[in-house]
């Protein structure tokens, strides 16, 4: 059975920064520390900055490989750390790839979260990235002593001070990244339905816009083709509510091809859809209560909030790959919607029950290579004011 939740602890150096160079990651049972997969490799000549970075990658691999859902990484540099949480501008080119390419793994799963740590707590990682540069620099690789803290070679030059590391100049995650290009992704919920106005669950039922629905759908339509006169690709999730919003939109940009994408599907509510939240709450109080305490609970014979964020969270991933620095629009429903806003807001689980999005309402966000996010427009409706 794959993990739901797994530790990293990564590191790298390099003898003399730039020197022969390795990484070391470890992946760990939070609840028994148990080691569930290493990875260590030499590279050659290369920075501590860049070893760094492969060893957060080596370690996201590992993860991914192992079905985890969750991940807490934990590492003694400041600098990885503070770049992929997104509150350090990445100034050196050649991190840019590497950052690009561990945001890339980090989408793959539900939730990472970075956490910066002494080395002193990072000592079995530090061993392998030890006995790497070790292998690197042509050495008999001793044997790890992950017990303690590895001891530096004879010799070692100082570490070079860390690129972008001085809090006091550390650019914060919102500040425009004049290096990059981001991906600005364009959510939009679908027009009214008829369980719309009714405020009636409404998941994997397929019920149609209304007259007021298509309505919306065009003036959205409009609104969008003036937020962005170029887009790469509207996506859709199947249901004909918004197939429907997507094709008014595309029509408005020009006819672009709207493709259809089975992971913007709204959550699957179970025993629950068609009802109301008052219907809900009197027939099943319990099971309510519980899923509005917390994501991972399901509606009775329904889909958890957990697992609709991690289909929201393949399909942000897989657009961010393929349509670098373009606009997309995503037209889909309120939980992956809210679910995708919820992280690039760095937000907690109760903000899933707080935030309102109407429909045919729009939120607009920009995704960096380098894990920064930018939220501009939370549930726009000023489209619709005239309806």
């Amino acid at each position: 059975m794959a993990p739901r939740v797994v530790v990293i602890e990564a590191d790298g150096g390099s003898r003399g920064n730039p020197g022969p160079a390795g990484y070391g990651a470890v992946v760990r049972d939070p609840e028994t520390g148990e080691v569930l997969g290493e990875r260590s490799e030499s590279l050659g000549t290369a920075t501590n900055n860049v070893a760094e970075y492969q060893g957060l990658i080596a370690g996201l691999t590992a993860a991914a490989e192992l079905g985890a859902a969750e991940v807490d990484v934990r590492m003694d540099s400041k600098l990885v750390v503070e770049q992929m949480s997104g509150r350090w501008q990445i100034k050196h080119p050649g991190l840019r790839p590497l950052a690009a390419q561990a945001a890339g793994l980090v989408g793959r799963f539900t939730a990472v979260r970075f956490t910066w740590i002494p080395r002193e707590h990072n000592r079995h990682a530090d061993a392998l990235a030890n006995a790497a540069m070790d292998a690197a620099a042509g050495r008999p690789p001793a044997a790890p002593a992950l017990g303690r803290p590895a001891a530096p070679a004879t010799g070692q030059a100082p570490a070079a001070p860390a690129l972008g590391s001085d809090p006091a100049t550390a650019p914060a995650s919102w500040e425009p990244r004049p290096s990059f290009t981001a991906t600005r992704l364009i959510l939009v919920r679908h027009g009214e339905t008829e369980y719309t106005e009714q405020r009636r669950y409404s998941g994997r039922g397929d019920v149609p816009l209304s007259e007021s629905g298509r309505a919306q759908a065009r003036a959205t339509g409009a609104r969008v083709a003036e937020l962005a006169p170029s887009v790469a690709a509207v996506l859709s999730s199947p249901l004909s509510r918004c197939t429907a919003t997507a094709a008014a939109i595309a029509g408005a940009l020009g006819d672009v091809p709207v493709r259809t994408e089975d992971d913007l599907i709204e959550c699957d509510f179970g025993q629950w859809e068609g009802r109301s939240f008052a219907e809900v709450r009197q027939q099943w109080p319990g099971e309510m209560d519980a899923w509005l305490a917390s994501p991972r609970i399901a509606p009775p014979d329904g889909e958890s909030f957990t697992h609709v964020a991690e289909r929201a969270h393949r399909v942000i991933a897989g657009l961010l790959t393929a349509y670098p620095g373009e606009t997309v629009v995503v037209v889909s429903h309120v939980s992956p919607i809210k679910l995708v806003l919820r992280d690039a807001l760095a937000a907690g689980d109760g903000f899933l029950h707080r935030l309102f999005l109407d429909a045919a309402g729009i939120s607009l966000l920009d995704m960096w290579p380098d894990g920064g996010v930018a939220v501009r427009t939370v549930n726009d409706t000023a489209h619709l004011a005239a309806l």
